[in-house]
């Protein structure tokens, strides 16, 4: 049945990106809309506050000479909705979903609306398969699995095991032109292009399509993993841009403001886009999602990583200092958390001792760092042998086993090299790894 199409002549008003449209009734929450005026090239908009007495719509290009008064608005019937299906597998859009590799608009095997709803809790299935990264800082000390929501080189490397359907749907949300380049250059010599669907938002296109954007992402993402039976990584960067983009809106729109001037409703709005990655109960596929944000001044109190931390099963922070060492990539394995590792690692996806493993590094890298700052105070020679052991292999670790360069390692190359790290400390600095772990340790590059 074909929507009905509603028009209305002339405008309440227009305020920045926002159109007020009074009496309108029957007016659905992200309608499309479309507006005219005599002489000008028309306008997209999208309702973004439904009410009888006055709505809200927002405008999707720059209103810069739209007259209200003047103005022809045509409400649509139809909901934001994205063209879904295996066909874009390989291609590049805008955050709307139009193409910008100059290939025609796919047809697609469906469409699906973008305000899609969060994983029903009881169709979830808890989320428990590993997923090969190729970063050793990753895959060995803060292990992915499928469905997870864990805070681009990931997207180069990343596979499922045991050779099954595997795709990567990637947002870039406010990037510039030059970063544009070089994502699309970064997928094609990577050989990553033909597996992946890309939708890049620029900062030049309208506010709204920072918001759309991981919207019309997720619904292809979705229709893969549970319709086509794929297992989908999505990674969106940066959701810190989208943050901003919500807050300008917000203002626009004089609501009273929340926590440094973001709106109230952050913490609602990003579970509604990080709540749509897991895995479904007697469903082949699975959506993994690695949102991508900035901290702005390095505050993880800042409100964007605060509140993100409390929807995601963990995060992977990157350092400032391992960067200006020359360290890539630049994980820092500290603060970084894969609440899922557990679920994820162990005899059938890593190996039986990968926890002990793990946990052995983490300690023995700590107690390095620690020795690191105290030497600063008392120099190297006031430390106690065990701390300048330490000492050494935190540089090493930080060097040889987080410092892979362009390299992809296997879990066992990973694995391999981590033993041959702590195989430079005696044995008595080991006290995570068991007497029956240490005698038989798996050889290099195996996996069980």
């Amino acid at each position: 049945m074909s929507a009905v199409l509603r028009h209305f002549h002339g405008a309440a008003g227009v305020g920045g990106p926002l159109l007020y449209l009074r009496r309108t009734r029957e007016v659905a929450l992200g309608e499309w809309v479309e507006i005219e005026a005599p002489g000008q090239a028309p306008w997209r908009g999208q309702v973004i506050d439904a009410g009888k007495e006055l709505s809200v719509i927002q405008v999707l290009e720059d209103t810069v000479g739209l007259a209200p008064a003047a103005v022809t608005v045509t409400l649509t019937g139809a909901e934001a909705s994205a063209v879904v299906g295996r066909e874009l597998l390989g291609r590049a859009f805008n955050g709307v979903g139009r193409p910008l590799d100059g290939l025609p608009a796919p047809i697609g095997e469906a469409t699906r609306p973008i305000w899609g709803a969060p994983l029903n809790p009881v169709r979830r299935a808890r989320p428990s398969d590993f997923i090969e990264t190729g970063i050793s800082a990753i895959d060995g000390m803060n292990t992915l699995v499928r469905g997870q929501k864990l805070p681009v080189r990931i997207v180069e490397g990343a596979r499922a095991p045991r050779d099954e359907p595997f795709a990567v749907v990637f947002v870039g949300i406010g990037i510039t032109a030059r970063e544009m380049d070089g994502f699309l250059t970064r997928f094609d010599r990577s050989g990553a292009r033909e597996r992946s669907v890309l939708y890049l938002n620029e900062t030049r296109d309208p506010t709204i399509e920072r918001l759309l954007a991981p919207r019309v992402a997720l619904a292809e993402a979705e229709h893969l993993a549970f319709t086509c039976g794929m297992h989908v990584l999505v990674v969106i960067a940066d959701l810190t841009h989208y943050c901003e983009a919500l807050r300008e809106i917000a203002t626009a729109r004089e609501e009273i403001p929340g926590r440094r001037g973001y709106p109230g409703y952050m913490y609602s709005d990003l579970a509604s886009i990080y709540e749509r990655a897991g895995v479904l109960a007697g469903s082949p596929g699975s959506v993994t999602q690695i949102p991508i944000l900035t901290m702005p001044d390095d505050d993880i109190t800042h409100p964007i990583p605060d509140l993100t931390g409390y929807i995601t099963e963990g995060q992977v922070v990157l350092s400032r200092d391992l960067h200006r060492r020359g360290v890539f990539p630049p994980v820092d394995v500290l603060p970084s958390l894969s609440r899922l590792m557990q679920a994820g690692i162990g005899a059938g996806k890593t190996v039986t001792e990968h926890r002990e493993w793990s946990d052995q590094l983490y300690a023995s890298y700590a107690r390095g760092r620690e020795a690191r700052l105290m030497a600063a105070i008392v120099g190297e020679g006031g430390l106690a042998p065990a701390d300048r052991r330490a000492l050494v292999f935190a540089e090493r670790f930080e060097r040889e086993f987080v410092g892979q360069g362009e390299t992809r390692r296997s879990i066992g190359e990973t694995l391999a090299e981590g033993w041959r790290l702590l195989e430079t400390l005696p044995r008595e600095d080991l006290h995570r790894i068991s007497a029956a772990t240490w005698q038989g340790r798996a050889p290099a590059g195996s996996t069980q």
